[in-house]
């Protein structure tokens, strides 16, 4: 035994036993090691499911069938494979002079930004017949290419979680849903530990909007069991 069996003497001893114990161990270590795969296993196609524990089931009637929801992933991954794939051509194109876009850590910039300064804070909808054109600090910038090829994976991750935050306590609106199916298709592979909270989060507010929506209003529960649908699958 390197020590008696009294002990330990000191802190420096124990430094010292360790220092040995791994040469030993490194040194009983082969310099070449082969890992052992099945050959079969890698023709399968991998699929990863995110457990949403949690979640609310949709109103009776409104569940959707696994074979839209097949279609919308199939939809959604074709979008994805796509932005990759031309984000520098969109990230090259001019933006128009009215968009500035926020930085990455101004929350409250982020918030008008994407759903406007209606939705933002609430106002009821005013008709713009006296101005030409829309004005987009008022109805918010939609997700355009140009814009979200802009946004990093971080501020991607953090819009992601300011829009989430402001949906957990105001309701769901058509600008919201156009950002949150963007902001999903930006998010890179593999995901961050952050990112898959958010998401799981995302999925379990729908399913609660879902569950209170009253009116069963078609539309919008549609919009809510196709994010359930993405994050989940």
């Amino acid at each position: 035994p390197l020590f008696p069996c009294g002990g330990f003497q000191g802190s420096q001893d124990a430094r010292t036993y360790l220092i040995l114990f791994c040469r030993i161990e490194a040194a009983r270590c082969p310099d070449v090691v082969v890992a052992q795969i099945d050959p079969r296993k890698l023709k399968k196609k991998p699929t990863v499911n995110i457990s949403i524990s949690g979640c609310q089931p949709a109103p009776e009637g409104y569940s959707p069938t696994l074979k839209w929801q097949q279609q919308q992933v199939a939809n959604f991954s074709a979008v994805r494979q796509s932005l990759n794939k031309h984000r520098n051509h969109w990230r090259s194109q001019h933006l128009d002079s009215n968009v500035t876009m926020p930085k990455s850590e101004d929350e409250e910039g982020w918030k008008k930004f994407c759903l406007g300064e209606r939705v933002y804070s609430e106002i009821d909808a005013v008709s713009d017949n006296e101005n030409l054109g829309i004005d987009y600090m008022k109805v918010g910038f939609p997700p355009l290419l140009s814009i979200v090829s802009r946004m990093n994976q971080a501020t991607v991750t953090s819009v992601l979680e300011y829009l989430i935050s402001w949906f957990g306590e105001k309701k769901f609106t058509p600008e919201l849903g156009r950002w949150l199916y963007a902001l999903l298709a930006c998010l890179e592979k593999p995901l961050l530990p952050e990112a898959h909270s958010l998401i799981r989060q995302l999925a379990r507010r729908c399913s609660e909007v879902r569950a209170l929506e009253e009116s069963k209003n078609e539309e919008q529960i549609s919009a809510l069991n196709l994010i359930i649908c993405l994050v989940s699958r």
